[in-house]
């Protein structure tokens, strides 16, 4: 029998990108999924034969908004944060993101609970980091996606989250815990009474997100996953990974077709790709390269100047894109960097913020790519980190095989299946 099934994404690409391919197998089996996306994602969902209801997480403004535009123009402001260590972006980055995202679930709330009363969902499936209470007071079944990075779902013997640090060094993670809890625990307070005032649970101890009682799903390949103290519980499910099929189909271009050296692809992501200075330094470095490169060149793509051996695109349909290339240059949002494990690339990763930290650690400390420091690499050690990767010949025999398991079992249908049963 056909269900209705509300998928409520962060507003950004990654969750909406992972969201849409489990949403994807739902629909094709005869289900009628509901998009709840904030007002600047308009139509992007419907383009792709979802329903869609609009929300807002912040007033109105007053000028027409692009898609994820607020956490564009947050990125931006927030950029020279980047450059410092990750304990001390607990403060200036990371309790502020998280003060503007737990604004942005008060001012949302009403709106959400009118959109399920009026969709009524037989689930409801939530890809955030913190919790909506109206998800929870609704009474309905719901599902929490954890589409960051695993050490998200915290754990004695998992580095704290947002800190990049190596899982066999424990000397800072103390302090780290330390600063993390101090600069969050105001917040914490604040939204837990939020939470019971409109009618969900209080927030678990530490927490900004509920875990649910019927079904969680996070992503992420056992050959990279951590060891934990406490496994998680009979609801937890691990996907593996979770890779669209509904990306436009893509060649390489006639340019670069049957040029020399191998295929390159380069993304900061959707947010990274905005600073510019960082984005044409990675260019000019692999200009000299002897490598052919594919550039996800970002929103901000007219200000960027590609040499003859580099083409690119504002957008591109990564998934599509992925088969193609060799090794994959990336900012390591967790997206890319399991997608890229399931076609078995190599990377090297150029950590910006968040989880990235944590991923590009965990693909350094696994032997799969290579961590490189982001703004103080020198160019000869970029190039040469993609040498060494291409070079590596149990590497590539590593991820080939990582790559078999992956696509012989795809997290999209998993997922489908456990919200089917649910």
């Amino acid at each position: 029998m056909s269900k209705t099934i509300i998928f409520f994404p962060e507003g950004a690409y990654g969750p909406t990108n992972n969201c849409v391919g489990i949403g994807d197998v739902l629909r094709r089996r005869g289900h009628r999924v509901v998009f709840v996306v904030e007002e600047s994602f308009a139509g992007t969902l419907e383009a792709k034969g979802f329903e869609e209801r609009l929300m807002r997480l912040t007033p109105p403004p007053e000028v027409e908004e692009v898609p994820g535009q607020f956490w564009k123009d947050f990125i931006r402001d927030t950029a020279p944060v980047f450059r410092k260590p990750t304990i001390e972006q607990i403060r200036d980055f990371t309790a502020p993101t998280f003060e503007a995202l737990l604004d942005g679930a008060r001012y949302v709330d009403e709106r959400l609970a009118e959109i399920i009363a009026e969709v009524q969902p037989d689930v409801i499936v939530e890809d955030n980091v913190l919790t909506f209470p109206a998800i929870l007071a609704s009474g309905r079944p719901w599902v929490r996606v954890v589409s960051c990075n695993p050490a998200e779902v915290k754990d004695d013997d998992v580095p704290p989250p947002f800190s990049g640090y190596a899982t066999d060094d424990r000397s800072d993670w103390a302090a780290y815990w330390d600063e993390y809890h101090a600069a969050h625990a105001e917040l914490h307070a604040s939204f837990s009474a939020f939470c019971e005032q409109r009618g969900a649970p209080p927030l678990p101890e530490g927490e900004f997100v509920h875990e649910s009682d019927w079904l969680n799903l996070y992503l992420y390949p056992e050959a990279v996953d951590y060891a934990r103290a406490r496994p998680l519980g009979p609801t937890w499910h691990n996907l593996q990974a979770a890779v669209r099929t509904t990306d436009d189909a893509w060649e390489v271009p006639a340019e670069l077709a049957d040029g020399p050296g191998s295929l390159i692809y380069l993304s900061l992501g959707s947010l990274g790709s905005a600073d510019v200075a960082l984005m044409q330094g990675l260019i000019d470095a692999m200009a000299s390269s002897g490598h052919r490169v594919i550039v996800s060149k970002g929103p901000q793509h007219d200000q960027l100047t590609l040499p003859d051996n580099m083409v690119g695109a504002e957008f591109l349909p990564q998934t599509s894109v992925l088969p193609h290339v060799d090794l994959v240059i990336t900012h390591g949002g967790n997206n890319t960097v399991t997608e890229s494990l399931s076609f078995g690339k190599p990377m090297v990763l150029l950590p910006l913020f968040w989880d990235q930290y944590d991923n590009a650690q965990r693909i350094h400390e696994t032997g799969l790519g290579v961590r490189l420091d982001t703004y103080g690499h020198a160019p000869e050690e970029l190039r040469g980190a993609v040498d060494r990767l291409l070079g590596d010949e149990a590497v590539a025999a590593r991820l080939a095989a990582i790559s078999r398991e992956l696509r012989a079992a795809p997290g999209t249908v998993r997922a489908a299946d456990l919200i089917e049963q649910l």
